[in-house]
């Protein structure tokens, strides 16, 4: 079962949360748009409440969220009450697939990209966003996990361990950035994405489904 039932419960928390911390919800965002693919039908994969779909010209979800569904619709947005490892879509109808921090809360992350694949048109691109363990951040995280209402059931995973998922499930890396230099109280502007990653806290990974 996937972990959603806290963002039900607390969903009011969790937009507070890109409130209080808005120059590093904007960084990341603007790290995903420097590889986000231009043009083409793209769908987030754990779309939350749209607030990365939304400012990023993505029109359709799937979220297992029921409070997350509802602020979706209100804001827009085609959501489907769906988990990543069964998408009800079929084979070759999307062009790109987004997941921003839904890779640490799936139940089964192989199956997980095993389904987007799937759905990916030839060529297609999956862009995963996400805190790496080994970073300030995500070792501050694991640090204080327990002690989190959204982090205690998830699962945080390095670059590299994202780089292998990817390659196990028919996918080959073609860029990563990283934005989010420092703790997040000392963020105070929109922070320019960086090639590659192992300094920033935030990792966007770009991989491209294998052509056949």
């Amino acid at each position: 079962m996937v972990k959603s039932q806290v963002f039900d419960d607390h969903i009011e928390d969790y937009e507070r949360w890109f409130t209080d911390n808005i120059w590093v919800y904007k960084s990341e965002l603007q790290a995903i748009r420097t590889i986000l693919p231009e043009t083409g039908d793209g769908i987030e994969i754990g779309i939350g409440s749209g607030l990365f779909a939304q400012p990023l010209g993505i029109r359709s979800g799937i979220e297992p969220s029921r409070k997350m569904r509802e602020t979706v619709r209100n804001r827009g947005l085609n959501v489907i009450d769906a988990v990543a490892e069964k998408i009800p879509y079929p084979d070759q109808s999307w062009d790109y697939a987004l997941m921003v921090t839904t890779i640490c809360f799936v139940d089964d992350p192989l199956q997980s990209l095993q389904e987007i694949n799937r759905i990916l048109k030839w060529q297609g691109h999956i862009i995963i966003g996400f805190v790496d363990k080994n970073s300030p951040v995500g070792k501050l995280y694991l640090q204080h996990q327990n002690e989190s209402i959204f982090y205690r059931e998830a699962v945080f995973y390095s670059t590299e361990e994202i780089y292998l998922l990817l390659r196990n499930t028919g996918f080959k890396v073609v860029e990563t950035c990283q934005t989010v230099f420092g703790l997040l109280d000392e963020i105070k502007e929109v922070q320019p994405a960086a090639a590659g990653y192992g300094k920033g806290s935030f990792v966007v990974i770009k991989a491209q489904k294998y052509v056949h």
